[in-house]
């Protein structure tokens, strides 16, 4: 009966002490889980609408050339907005070598259904390579008509002929974007390579591809035109949800 006793009180204290342990990992564990969530609030802030998605369609500036452990310009561009309290989603859509004719082509695929507004970060292929500039313009022209067609907010980003191209070339590709902006409606942000052209120290070493250092500086420059495309956006859906004014007998 003792023994009985004994073995009794033994099996109440290991489950006492069983309880108290776990207990104390419960414990341990609520700061850990408080701190992952305010983590998770911080990296995704509420702006009271559902995130928006960009997709980026471009050349080797979108795509990272040469960025081995930096994030390319789309990823530094969601990191950035997310940071200032933006609830977005940039998908880069960058393909190196890529021209104007090459994006149009790709364009339905590269720009899914769910998207809500589009970068356009191409032309400077097309400059380098001396293409006709009423090509280039043709292919930005049918970019912003389909995107226009699919109810679509667009940033396009503007480029510079090469000096070596001659002043003729310099005006042709100059006025491309004067003609756009005549026909449709976006937001422009005139030179892509704003704040790092003429800079070597925001280069790669073959001194045409912007480093980690140049793309954060592009980034900063271009982030008010970007904002201004969200604002785009969300004021298109608020003026989705608006119900229709009911007829009057």
């Amino acid at each position: 009966m003792l023994e009985i006793f004994k073995r009794r009180q033994h099996s109440r204290f290991n489950s006492r002490r069983t309880t108290i342990t776990s207990l104390r990992r419960l414990a341990a564990l609520v700061p850990v889980a408080l701190f992952l969530s305010c983590c998770s609030s911080h990296s995704l802030p509420a702006t009271g609408d559902r995130p928006v998605k960009i997709v980026v369609i471009g050349d080797s500036l979108a795509a990272g050339f040469g960025l081995l452990w930096s994030p390319a310009l789309p990823e530094r561009l969601e990191q950035v907005l997310r940071q200032n309290g933006y609830a977005v989603k940039v998908v880069n859509e960058g393909v190196s070598g890529d021209t104007v004719s090459d994006g149009l082509r790709r364009l339905d695929k590269s720009v899914p259904e769910d998207t809500d507004a589009l970068i356009i970060e191409l032309g400077p292929n097309d400059a380098e390579r001396g293409i006709d500039p009423n090509v280039t313009r043709t292919g930005l022209a049918a970019i912003l008509e389909r995107m226009k067609e699919r109810h679509i907010q667009v940033l396009l980003t503007g480029m510079r002929g090469f000096v070596s191209s001659g002043e003729a070339y310099i005006g042709a590709f100059a006025a491309i974007y004067p003609w756009l902006a005549a026909h449709y409606s976006f937001v422009w942000y005139p030179f892509i390579l704003e704040g790092v052209e003429g800079n070597p120290g925001l280069y790669q070493v073959d001194g045409e591809h912007p480093n980690a250092a140049g793309v954060n500086v592009i980034v900063q420059h271009m982030l008010p035109q970007v904002e201004e495309l969200i604002a785009r956006v969300q004021a298109a859906r608020r003026r989705e949800e608006q119900p229709l004014p009911s007829r009057q007998r």
